[in-house]
């Protein structure tokens, strides 16, 4: 099953639960990949769907991050986000534990010879297909720097 035919069902479920806060998340989460879709013009492939699912959970995670900062009373607003994190979270596969990405990192590190901040280019290019969906962008890169001694 895909993702796309995963959120129709989960849609429905919503519909009879009454659960707005969540059909307001699925719907929104649809409309993304039909948009993708449309730009594609093509049927999306599992890729492309799980691309579309993380940009909307980084977005999610940048807005959550700004009421956070935010001086003021965003308890309902940061709640709501919260919830739409945990539900959008829910079409990604399992992520991976810190240990596990460095561990990846270190044997792509060994693989491309990279010896110091200069090759963290080829190491970045080698890694983030590997990691796609599975750890956030911004750790790895991260963590590739800090083993590269940047």
């Amino acid at each position: 099953m895909t993702i796309k035919t995963d959120i129709d069902q989960h849609i429905k479920e919503a519909m009879k639960a009454k659960d707005k806060e969540r059909l307001a998340t699925l719907r929104q989460l649809k409309s993304a990949l039909q948009n993708e879709q449309i730009n594609a013009k093509d049927p999306l492939t599992a890729d492309e769907e799980l691309t579309v699912v993380n940009r909307e959970v980084k977005q999610t995670k940048e807005e959550l991050e700004g009421y956070q900062k935010a001086e003021g009373d965003y308890a309902a607003v940061i709640s709501k986000l919260e919830k739409r994190l945990e539900e959008l979270s829910r079409y990604l596969p399992a992520q991976l534990s810190e240990a596990e990405v460095e561990a990846a990192i270190r044997e792509v590190i060994t693989e491309t010879g990279a010896a110091g901040p200069s090759d963290k280019g080829a190491v970045l290019k080698v890694i983030m297909p590997r990691l796609k969906g599975k750890a956030d962008g911004k750790f790895i890169n991260q963590t590739v720097a800090r083993l590269l001694g940047q």
